[in-house]
């Protein structure tokens, strides 16, 4: 149950969505949605409420900030996913507002009171832990297929899975093309949010099984290259190295991941999803340290991952993929460690006072910092 507040007194308004589905499920309720049935814009701005919504009309409550939106329909016009003409009118009934949600466990609305209306059966596949579109008009949004995957990512270690007919639904949205006309930007928030879920693995595998993983991710389309990918994600090491980073969780499980393709399918995937430069940049790191991991470390190989990493000027960044390999690799941390304490050491200014100049400065600083790594690496032995 919420209370009516001041601005809502008078308003049919119900809590929708996924606060009332992660209510039911006892999930933590981070943000509320809500759905004004037979009001119109004027009567909402009248109460001071502020509206944000360019496509169809959304309000933000003057004092908790939390959207509301006005009941309305959906009417396919185009592709992808903003390809829609909307409908809202005070005529726009509740049952209307839910039936163009996707999933049957987020087309359930909460009254003031309690008082559910549930049109889907939502509760009863959440009862039954199953993932459930509401409607063919399931397939009129391609963006679906991304979000029922992300449910399953977050859901599935409750014992939630796909309805065989969601499945295939997907699959016919996978196979029409559809995906194409999404913006990578949009496909990209979709998988940063699974990768944040329990079971991040499990998006990826769902995608797989629709056969939506070619359209965007085609390097991690082949069985066996997704099986590599998702081992190499090692979810605990990721958890533990995201506590001790700065980097979101997220985005270190995507760079496990990717680090078993080659240089240039991770460049192509980082273009196509068009991710931001930070991501890209740890997974080129995360790579990196993988590679110096799979074999005898040595001299040339540490100091090369150590110049690769930019560790002079951005020690920050040899730190973090410490902690990671900490975490991967117990063994090598330490004379990694003591080989990047001792490169750190080399004083450029003392060469400088020995008289060395341009291109010769650069040599035997290099051929210094590689002595004191091979030492290092020599005392570990």
């Amino acid at each position: 149950m919420f209370q009516v507040d001041a601005k809502t007194k008078g308003l049919d308004v119900y809590r929708v969505g996924g606060a009332v589905r992660d209510a039911l499920l006892g999930w933590p309720v981070v943000d509320n949605d809500w759905v004004v049935v037979g009001a119109t814009p004027d009567v909402m701005q009248q109460r001071g409420f502020k509206p944000v919504g360019r496509d169809f009309p959304v309000f933000l409550h003057p004092d908790t900030a939390e959207e509301y939106a006005l009941a309305r329909t959906e009417r396919k016009s185009g592709h992808g996913y903003g390809g829609f003409e909307v409908h809202a009118s005070p005529d726009v009934t509740l049952e209307e507002d839910l039936s163009r949600r996707d999933l049957t466990i987020n087309a359930i609305a909460q009254r003031f009171d309690g008082e559910l209306t549930d049109p889907f059966n939502g509760q009863r596949d959440i009862e039954q832990r199953l993932l459930r579109h509401v409607s063919p008009a399931f397939s009129e949004d391609p963006l679906r297929v991304l979000r029922t995957a992300r449910f399953l990512a977050r859901y599935a270690h409750l014992g939630f899975t796909i309805a065989p007919e969601t499945l295939a639904l997907m699959r016919e949205v996978s196979r029409s093309g559809e995906l194409i006309h999404l913006a990578a930007e949009r496909v990209w928030v979709e998988t940063e949010k699974a990768l944040g879920e329990p079971t991040p693995d499990c998006y990826f595998i769902a995608l797989n099984d629709c056969e939506a993983l070619v359209t965007w991710w085609p390097e991690l389309a082949d069985e066996v290259v997704l099986k590599s990918a998702l081992e190499a994600m090692a979810l605990e090491a990721a958890e533990q190295v995201a506590i001790d980073s700065s980097l979101p969780l997220a985005h270190w499980r995507y760079a496990l991941m990717v680090s078993v393709l080659s240089d240039s399918q991770r460049d192509e995937l980082a273009v196509r999803l068009r991710l931001p430069n930070a991501v890209t940049q740890l997974a080129h790191h995360v790579a990196l340290s993988m590679h110096v991991l799979s074999e005898p470390l040595s001299d040339e190989r540490v100091l090369h991952w150590l110049e690769r990493l930019d560790g002079w000027r951005k020690p920050t960044q040899v730190n973090a993929q410490l902690q990671l390999i900490k975490r991967l690799a117990k063994e090598a941390v330490e004379p990694l460690s003591r080989a990047w304490h001792a490169a750190q050491s080399v004083d450029p200014q003392a060469l400088l006072q020995e008289g060395y100049r341009g291109a010769a400065l650069g040599q035997a600083l290099r051929e210094r910092r590689q002595q004191v790594v091979a030492n290092a690496i020599l005392e570990m032995r």
